[in-house]
């Protein structure tokens, strides 16, 4: 039986490759996103649009259309929580709503659909937090982007604690850094492209165990410092 993939953030970027490296792989793919495209339509088995998972009934909605495409006792194989929100502060012009906002995307809602779907994971499940460099302390030479580092470093506490709160049920957790991708968040510059960002992204979902779960990485392997 092929693999269900989980992805939110799916319709654009990283989570669309993601999705077609997946499908290509006849994995059966579900698309988690705010909107839908013609794209995303054709390469995932079940696209779930209009969820804005910083609401509380979103999951609700996205359990519901599950238990009715794959049954109540669905289980979903990788869960890739790749969707986020870029933006930008400094000491100079602060907005403390847009770091709110930040924190309710890129670390509360990832947290919030791994524990709605908890009962539907299974040992040998893997959940694949996509975060950023950005949310390491130590990497952090050049300052600003309060929102966006603080709510990645959140997210890699939170992936932590999953990966040893889930290892006795089988559950293995990474928090994985695409690279500096080419997507409309970055305003399509960066130093690789998505497609290179989701086979390495891949690569290290393959090679994540219980014996190395909870670690945070580059998409091309490099061990990050947190």
């Amino acid at each position: 039986m092929n693999r269900i993939v989980l992805i939110t953030g799916a319709n654009r970027g990283i989570g669309l490759e993601l999705s077609r490296h997946y499908a290509a792989q006849n994995d059966q793919v579900i698309a988690i996103c705010r909107e839908s495209s013609d794209e995303i339509e054709n390469l995932s088995d079940l696209v779930i649009s209009g969820i804005d998972l910083t609401e509380d009934e979103s999951m609700e909605t996205v359990l519901q259309v599950l238990k009715m495409a794959h049954g109540d006792d669905f289980k979903v194989d990788i869960l890739i929580n790749n969707a986020g929100l870029f933006q930008s502060e400094t000491i100079g012009s602060m907005d403390f709503d847009q770091i709110r906002q930040q924190f309710e995307v890129n670390a509360i809602a990832p947290l919030k659909v791994v524990y709605s779907l908890l009962p539907h994971l299974k040992e040998g499940s893997k959940i694949a937090n996509i975060t950023s460099r950005m949310g390491s302390l130590e990497d952090n030479t050049s300052g600003s982007y309060y929102g966006y580092r603080a709510s990645k470093a959140a997210l890699n506490a939170f992936g932590k604690s999953l990966a040893l709160d889930l290892k006795p049920k089988g559950i293995a957790v990474a928090q994985l850094h695409p690279g500096f991708v080419q997507t409309r968040m970055v305003g399509f510059n960066g130093d690789i492209t998505p497609e290179q960002s989701a086979s390495g992204l891949s690569q290290r979902i393959e090679e994540l165990n219980l014996e190395n779960s909870g670690g945070f990485w580059h998409s091309n392997g490099e061990t990050l410092p947190w």
